[in-house]
């Protein structure tokens, strides 16, 4: 599966076709190059037997064990952001959930009022129909990331059902995760994130977890709940110089990794996907990071 990331190989059946014929895919996973390969069918037969033992997440630590004993981590200055990720699911499977006739069977939803509470995709049921900003209105899934601002490697990623909402929840559950990991617990921590999370509920959220809010201000007609004496301190404008630093993971997973639609169903499917590409995005900037490191020694 971290082959299918890193070579940006979109289905399980042309990664075993890859496997009979290349050698760099046959050394990656032990095989000798008379060994048989298997059939595509063991990765659907083995994916909920990795996510019921959280095979990926345990990867994902792993690796983020490895970044901590590099130095590589703050651990204690953080970004977050949401990003979203196209479902493996067609306009015309959103239908009504009550199963009336609304003189369509999908595919013609021309002047038609439709709604996540009134309908629902029958491929997966999971996704919802969103849209954020001027993009249109799709099947999706939202996917959030927790990074560090040293070099922005990612130490936190789940997939939420996309709505309004989404975004500064699963911020508030792994920036808890975070405060609760601190190798320090009077360590000063920080939370860097862009305008959509200036909100009044979440800045309190933050601050009753001893979590300074490195938010950036909106004040577009309106006033920022972000104090200003924060907004005015040296940290402050570093945090909101790091936040950049997120969107390099989200632009890798959509290109070299499989997240910009993914071919799987299902929430946990995705979730498993999701932290997979992350996973090897971290393993990715490492190398790189690496090297930078050699290069200035």
């Amino acid at each position: 599966m971290l082959l299918q990331v890193f070579y940006s190989v979109r289905s399980e059946r042309q990664s075993v076709a890859q496997t009979q014929y290349n050698l760099l895919f046959r050394w990656f996973i032990g095989l000798s190059m008379d060994d048989a390969v298997w059939g595509p069918t063991v990765f659907t037969k083995n994916r909920e037997r990795l996510i019921e033992h959280d095979a990926v997440i345990e990867l994902f630590n792993l690796v983020l064990e490895q970044a901590g004993d590099k130095g590589l981590l703050s651990g204690a200055h953080f970004s977050v952001d949401g990003n979203l990720i196209q479902a493996w699911a067609s306009h015309k499977s959103f239908v009504r959930k009550d199963g009336g006739d609304d003189n369509s069977d999908g595919a013609n939803f021309k002047d038609q009022s439709r709604s996540n509470e009134t309908h629902e995709s029958n491929t997966d049921a999971d996704a919802r129909l969103y849209c954020k900003g001027d993009n249109a209105s799709r099947l999706r899934y939202m996917g959030h990331t927790l990074t560090d601002n040293r070099h922005g490697l990612v130490v936190n990623a789940v997939v939420t059902t996309a709505d309004g909402f989404a975004e500064r929840e699963a911020a508030k559950a792994m920036i808890n995760d975070a405060v609760q990991a601190a190798d320090n617990p009077k360590a000063e921590i920080t939370l860097g994130a862009d305008k959509g999370y200036d909100a009044k509920e979440f800045i309190d959220a933050l601050q009753a977890m001893n979590v300074i809010p490195h938010v950036a201000q909106n004040t577009s007609g309106r006033r920022s709940a972000v104090p200003d004496a924060i907004a005015a301190s040296a940290g402050y404008a570093i945090s909101v110089q790091k936040t950049k630093l997120i969107e390099q993971g989200f632009g890798w997973a959509k290109t070299v990794g499989r997240i910009r639609q993914v071919m799987v169903r299902g929430l946990k499917r995705v979730d498993q996907i999701f932290v997979l590409t992350m996973a090897a995005y971290n393993l990715t900037r490492m190398r790189m990071l690496g090297k930078i490191r050699l290069q200035t020694a």
